[in-house]
């Protein structure tokens, strides 16, 4: 897979603590590979808008999909440029003074100008890969769309090629003079879990939960 480095623009420049800054592409996949949704923001009649949406990578490119109706994906038909986030918490900050408390975070940033998927290979390969970045291995067990769902689906894909990320992994930052306080201080983890399986009200008793849910619990 190519590494294009093409982060040092200015728009994809991290200005804001900069030493959080990385311009490595493979910790802009892992972001995006372990995000369950993105953020895609656009710009329709001069005015902005950002929607949070399913995605998935497939090599150097991000695929998301919709209805046809839907006002982003309409602008995105017509190669508008985008910019693709997604975010990671990984703890709290916990702090002795209010305004050092943070977070500890993992989060991404892609540019790129949009545009609709219709070769029907692709399209397969993308759909595919939307359905097992939320539950891995779960296209193998369900039914796969017919030729009506398939054309009632808009497929846009946008090249990973002007990115950034930016990454907090530190501890507590206090102030010298706060050490002393009598307050507690310290890191706490965050995950996502999962619960419980809910079956559907019209699933069969003898439908056993499959090997996607029982492994997305076991890793959740």
């Amino acid at each position: 897979m190519p590494n294009n480095h093409t982060a040092s623009t200015p728009r994809t420049e991290v200005k804001r603590i900069p030493d959080r800054a990385r311009y490595d592409r493979d910790v802009v996949n892992a972001v995006f590979d372990e995000a369950l949704i993105c953020h895609v923001g656009f710009v329709v009649n001069d005015s902005p808008f950002v929607i949070p949406t399913i995605h998935a990578r497939v090599g150097d490119v991000l695929y998301f999909h919709g209805s046809p109706a839907s006002r982003m994906l309409r602008s995105m038909k017509k190669g508008a440029e985008v910019t693709v986030t997604a975010t990671l918490v990984d703890a709290i900050i916990a702090a002795r003074s209010a305004f050092h408390h943070s977070m500890r975070y993992r989060a991404a940033m892609v540019f790129g100008q949009a545009r609709v998927v219709e070769d029907s290979e692709e399209r397969l390969i993308a759909l595919e890969a939307i359905t097992n970045a939320v539950l891995p291995g779960r296209w193998s067990e369900a039914r796969l769309p017919t030729r009506k769902e398939d054309k009632g689906a808009l497929l846009i894909a946008v090249p990973i090629e002007e990115y950034s990320a930016k990454v907090n992994d530190g501890n507590v930052g206090d102030e010298p003079e706060d050490y002393d306080l009598p307050i507690w201080a310290g890191v706490i983890p965050v995950s996502i879990t999962a619960g419980t399986p809910i079956p559907d009200d019209g699933l069969a008793e003898a439908i056993e939960i499959p090997e996607s849910v029982q492994r997305f619990i076991g890793t959740h």
